[in-house]
């Protein structure tokens, strides 16, 4: 969907000689296995049916973040006045932070018999954990090293909602933004030059960096109110896994 040509350091499926639009019954085959391992594995638990219901809702906030995405970087449609902070986080809220970040906690909780309701909490945690994760990416995909991080980055080309470029409209003054106006969402690299250096100019690296501090302080200060020492232990070791991570 978002045209790229690598993922994890390989193709894209898509990509792949005599793959092409057989990827998307690729795509269903594999979703559809979710149901299958599921049941074969659960299928006589208490919590079977709750696992059920809580892929389907994660699947379903996933499809969401991501058609938000998709239809803010319509061809023809493409006007940075709409981009926002807010707007940013609704999109990785819904698109990164629950199947990445939550999905896998609420699993162990359903299957240790705790009521969802009961951790609200704890998913909010995890909902600003995959947030930072996702801003995080944003950063990459424009300064991290494809080496590094398996993909090469698109996201000025595509037009994306960006926190880069969120942050960048939050504080140009009315030349840089002309200078993001006229190249941001644009294939050509001289554009995606100008779109860089401009971010270069705003010292968006500076920016990045403090925006990274915080949000650990702010996640490990949640973390400790938890009353539970076992869960303040698993919610920090996903912190430790993606602090300054470079991939």
């Amino acid at each position: 969907m978002d045209n790229s040509h690598t993922r994890r350091g390989q193709p894209c499926w898509f990509r792949v000689l005599k793959v092409g639009l057989i990827a998307v019954n690729d795509g269903v085959l594999l979703r559809n296995h979710i149901c299958r391992i599921l049941k074969n594995h659960f299928r006589g638990k208490p919590y079977y049916v709750d696992l059920l219901d809580l892929f389907n809702e994660v699947e379903f906030q996933t499809a969401s973040g991501q058609m938000i995405d998709l239809i803010t970087t319509l061809e023809g449609e493409k006007d940075l006045s709409k981009y926002s902070l807010s707007q940013h986080r609704r999109i990785v809220q819904y698109k990164t932070a629950y199947y990445s970040f939550y999905l896998p906690v609420a699993c162990a909780l359903v299957m240790s018999g705790e009521n969802l309701d009961n951790h609200v909490d704890v998913k909010n945690i995890l909902v600003d954990m995959g947030i930072y994760f996702q801003v995080q990416d944003d950063y990459l995909d424009c300064f991290g090293d494809p080496e590094t991080i398996g993909k090469i980055g698109t996201d000025i080309e595509d037009f994306k909602c960006s926190w880069l470029v969120v942050k960048a409209l939050e504080i140009c003054n009315e030349e840089q933004k002309n200078v993001l106006y006229e190249n941001y969402g644009k294939p050509d690299p001289v554009n995606v030059a100008e779109v860089k250096a401009l971010y270069d100019e705003l010292n968006l690296k500076g920016v990045f960096a403090e925006y990274e501090s915080k949000s650990y302080e702010k996640l490990i200060t949640s973390i400790e109110a938890h009353p539970s020492k076992a869960v303040q232990a698993v919610l920090k070791s996903f912190l430790a896994k993606i602090y300054k991570r470079q991939k």
